[in-house]
C-alpha cells in the first residue's frame, strides 16, 4: 500500500497533511489522540474516502479510480458493530455480505461455517443480533468482513466499546489471521506484537517505528 503526496481537506480544514508512506508489513498499528488523523488514514486506505490531493494505491489499484477493485480486496471493521450488522439474524447478515460481493450462493454455507468456527462463534449462527452482547456483536461484524476473505483488513477502533476480556479476544483473533492488518486503537497494549506502529498528531505523522519506540514517543508527545 502506497500513499503518495496524499492529503485530505474537510470543511476547509486540513485533516491530513501531505503524506508519503509505504506500508509493507503484515501488522501495522495506528495511534494518536482524537482528531489526530488516524481514522482518516484508515478510511483512505480502505477506499472509503478519496484523497483531496495525491493518491492512495492498494495492491496497485488507485482508490479513487479503481474503487470497486479496492473494495473487493479490502475489509473494514468499524468501532460500532451496529454500523455494519444489517440483518436481524446472524447467519442472514453474513450471507448478505457474500451476496453483495457476488459470491455463488452454493458457497455461502461453507464460508459462513468456516469463519464462525475460526472465531469460535458457531453457536451464534441462528441468534438475533440485537440480543447479543457488545463483544459478540463485534465478533459478528468481524465475521461479516472475513467471510469474503479480503486481502487487507482494516479495523478502526473495534475494541473501544468492549471490556478487557472481549478486547483481548478480538486482538487474539486478529493476530491469528493470515490477512494484512491495519489496526487503529487507543489500547496500546494490543499493539505490542505488531511489526510497525505509526503515531499521528494533528494530521501529521510524528513517529513511525517498532511498537516500543513508537508508543514511548506517543506517550511523551501526549504528556
Amino acid at each position: 500500500m502506497t500513499f503518495s503526496g496524499t492529503t485530505l481537506e474537510r470543511n476547509r480544514k486540513t485533516a491530513l497533511y501531505p503524506l508519503d508512506l509505504e506500508l509493507t508489513e503484515r501488522r501495522v498499528g495506528l495511534i494518536g489522540a482524537n482528531g489526530s488523523g488516524k481514522s482518516t488514514l484508515a478510511r483512505l486506505a480502505g477506499g472509503l474516502i478519496r484523497p483531496s490531493g495525491g493518491t492512495v494505491q492498494v495492491a496497485g489499484y488507485d482508490t479513487a479510480k479503481d474503487a470497486k477493485e479496492v473494495r473487493r480486496i479490502t475489509g473494514f471493521v468499524f468501532q460500532n458493530p451496529d454500523s455494519q450488522i444489517v440483518y436481524p439474524v446472524v447467519e442472514e447478515d453474513l450471507a448478505f455480505g457474500l451476496k453483495e460481493r457476488g459470491f455463488p450462493k452454493a458457497e455461502h454455507a461453507e464460508r459462513i461455517s468456516r469463519v464462525m468456527e475460526r472465531l469460535r462463534i458457531s453457536h451464534l449462527r441462528g441468534r438475533l443480533a440485537h440480543e447479543l452482547s457488545g463483544g459478540e456483536r463485534q465478533l459478528v461484524a468481524l465475521a461479516g468482513v472475513l467471510v469474503t476473505e479480503p486481502d487487507l483488513l482494516i479495523l478502526d477502533e473495534p475494541t473501544t466499546l468492549l471490556d478487557l476480556r472481549h478486547s483481548r479476544q478480538i486482538s487474539e483473533h486478529v493476530a491469528a489471521l493470515p490477512q494484512t492488518v491495519i489496526f487503529v486503537t487507543h489500547q496500546l497494549e494490543l499493539l505490542t506484537e505488531f511489526e510497525r506502529v505509526i503515531v499521528l498528531d494533528q494530521g501529521r505523522i510524528i513517529a513511525d517505528s517498532d511498537p516500543d519506540d513508537a508508543i514511548a514517543r506517543y506517550k511523551k508527545a501526549m504528556a
